[in-house]
């Protein structure tokens, strides 16, 4: 008996080759796609003195979200005087990446103090020590954060490991400061105290 026609042959080989190679081409219809799609950046946050929250997605790839930075912007306003100054985004990024270096990304850090006029920057200088003359709050380069259910020490281990900018502790009010200035830390109450630089 005759096998079948070269032609039907190849068809046979061809329709065989595609049930066992199908699956592992990833072309299957059913399988989900992710050409084309830019990786989302989400930060939660909770602000300390104004009782506000905000969940939001504030950059898509290598593009920072105008509408999202804006709305970042008012929500880490000036507490006192209710000024603005628009935040340096990459700011934004520490704090993703330093939910991310505590095995927590996506948690809700606490901010403590956002941006910071010069009135209230001269209003914390005759309260309390540790606050800087030329504070990079008031640049909207800094953020005094902490998070729940992470030891502040931990958060501040992160926070250097990122070498992003300058790190201060500061145990007692159990906050970190975060900012883009040079590489730099300082602990306020810890047993060598190194000279404040928020």
């Amino acid at each position: 008996m005759r096998g079948p026609k070269p032609a039907l042959r190849m068809g046979i080989v061809g329709f065989a080759l595609t049930l066992l190679l199908g699956p592992l081409s990833g072309t299957s219809s059913d399988a989900p796609s992710t050409l084309g799609q830019e990786q989302e950046y989400r930060i939660r946050l909770y602000h300390t003195h104004t009782s506000e929250r905000i969940d939001i997605i504030y950059r898509r790839g290598v593009t920072y979200l105008p509408a999202a930075t804006a709305h970042l912007d008012h929500f880490l306003r000036d507490h006192r005087t209710g000024e603005m100054r628009h935040f340096d985004p990459r700011l934004f990024d520490v704090l993703a990446e330093l939910s991310a270096a505590v095995g927590r990304p996506g948690a809700e850090l606490h901010i403590i103090c956002g941006y910071r006029s010069l009135w209230s920057n001269e209003f914390l200088r005759r309260q309390s020590t540790g606050v800087s003359k030329n504070s990079l709050h008031m640049r909207a380069e800094a953020l005094d954060v902490r998070l729940p259910g992470t030891k502040t020490e931990t958060l501040r281990q992160a926070a250097l490991s990122l070498q992003r900018g300058g790190v201060g502790y500061y145990p007692r009010s159990d906050f970190i400061h975060v900012d883009l200035g040079r590489t730099r830390q300082w602990c306020l109450g810890c047993a060598a105290p190194q000279r404040p630089g928020s």
